[in-house]
């Protein structure tokens, strides 16, 4: 295992830390310990510990409370309480907030050491399970492209099939899918690959100077035309050009881009010569160009021309295997980058990336992820690094929706009625057992826990 765990231990008595420390030790711990609550708590976020065994009975901080702000501020860290004392309503009150276990003084070194064992081996799966998905990442990447599941499979052995003999294609998809990567797998694997691919971005370029910018102009023919200038179209006479956002395309230039996709004929602004250009256009958008041009928004002879070929991308929540490689190689890729030593993400993270609604796919995942790499100095980035750098758009679940914090009471009133319905009936079917409502819900078991204590219903 090339990570080495770490251990908290709070205890207000010396004696009993210096036996956990030593204990710990020898399991392979690095061990750091504090002789109260609130040392603890300060401690906490710069230790980063995995573990941490914590008294039950301290002087101003106890050790329940310890407990909750663990699991509050560092949720992937497991927490062992231990005391003197003890009492089985304490026991089940400190299970029920999340202790992986309650311990007795003096020890039961066996069990100790099989608590120890059993987090130092979680965390030596966890590396192996990263290595094997940074692995599967890189064996199921295809042109820039990572996906595994039957969808991007199928996506793949078309983009292979099309390529060597499509001249134009409509890339539709959301937002943040991918659709550039696409057309660059599209011209790459095309027989113009050797020569020029042009990206013109349609909702970034001035109306007015859109036609010159596409077609080109000749010497004065505006104010401001001091040169000759080619178009884009021309410079990328016999390659590939990408018209990245084209439902944002000027209906008055749609008429004149028509003719060039269909002829290959430019005129450059204020020419009244005819230019030919051999050009293969991939089109990608966002929008849905049938229905555009079905409201006269957008030209149907261009649709139906620029649509000869329509390749469409899922968005990232219909295809949520794809999640866990696609984290691994932005880990990987991000903390080369940054020179951080991130090996992965944790669990608890893995599971809140699974199930997040990702309004902006793929491109969202990867900005958060960034964002995470930047704000954690850890060794994997937990569940309280991906949050905190998550919208709230993106934080939300595909389980159970969270209400919005502006919306007006009515409305509050009645999502909250429709999310407890939506609970109670999924813990009725699952015969009231939580770990599979959680799991039908697409939430973790604590968020369940807490949307039980949220919504007051009834255990």
């Amino acid at each position: 295992m090339d990570t080495v765990p770490r251990l908290l231990a709070a205890d207000d008595e010396p004696e009993v830390l210096t036996i956990v420390a030593r204990f710990a030790r020898q399991l392979g711990f690095e061990v750091t310990t504090c002789g109260g609550g609130p040392e603890a708590l300060a401690i906490l976020p710069e230790f980063r510990p995995d573990v941490a065994i914590v008294d039950l009975q301290m002087p101003q901080i106890g050790g329940l409370d310890v407990l909750r702000t663990v699991r509050e501020t560092a949720p992937d860290c497991q927490v062992i309480l231990m005391t003197g004392n003890p009492t089985v309503d304490t026991a089940i009150e400190a299970v029920k907030a999340g202790a992986l276990d309650y311990l007795t003084k003096p020890f039961d070194f066996d069990r100790l050491r099989a608590l120890l064992t059993t987090v130092r081996d979680g965390i030596d799966r966890r590396e192996r399970i990263l290595d094997l998905e940074a692995d599967v990442a890189g064996r199921v990447e295809f042109q820039g492209m990572v996906g595994r599941s039957g969808v991007m499979q199928q996506l793949f052995d078309t983009i292979r099939r099309l390529a060597p003999h499509v001249r134009t294609v409509l890339v539709t998809g959301e937002t943040g899918t991918g659709k550039e990567l696409v057309a660059k797998a599209l011209h790459g694997l095309g027989p113009r690959r050797s020569r020029k691919y042009v990206t013109v971005n349609c909702s970034a370029v001035v109306e007015n100077l859109f036609e010159s910018e596409l077609f080109g102009h000749v010497r004065g023919a505006f104010t401001g035309a001091t040169d000759t200038k080619i178009g884009l179209f021309e410079h990328a006479d016999h390659g590939t050009l990408f018209l990245d956002e084209a439902g944002e395309l000027p209906l008055a230039l749609q008429a004149k881009l028509l003719r060039a996709v269909e002829l290959g004929e430019v005129q450059r602004v204020g020419s009244l010569e005819s230019r030919h250009a051999d050009v293969h256009v991939i089109a990608a958008t966002n929008r849905d160009l049938r229905a555009e041009a079905a409201a006269g928004r957008f030209r149907s002879d261009l649709f139906y021309r620029l649509s000869i070929i329509e390749i469409h991308l899922e968005p990232l929540r219909e295809r949520r295997e794809d999640i866990p490689y696609l984290t691994a190689r932005f880990v990987k890729e991000i903390a080369g980058r940054l020179h951080r030593p991130i090996g992965g993400v944790s669990a608890a993270a893995e599971q809140l990336l699974q199930h997040a609604a990702w309004p902006g796919n793929i491109r969202e995942l990867k900005n958060v992820l960034e964002r995470a790499c930047i704000l954690s100095d850890g060794k994997f980035l937990g569940e309280r690094d991906v949050r905190r750098a998550m919208t709230p758009g993106s934080a939300q679940t595909a389980g159970v929706a969270a209400v919005p914090a502006g919306a007006p009471a009515g409305d509050r009133q009645r999502l909250s009625t429709a999310q407890r319905e939506q609970i109670e009936r999924v813990l009725r079917e699952s015969g009231g057992n939580k770990a599979a409502a959680a799991k039908l819900l697409g939430v973790s078991r604590r968020s369940l826990y807490r949307w039980l204590d949220r919504l007051d219903i009834a255990e």
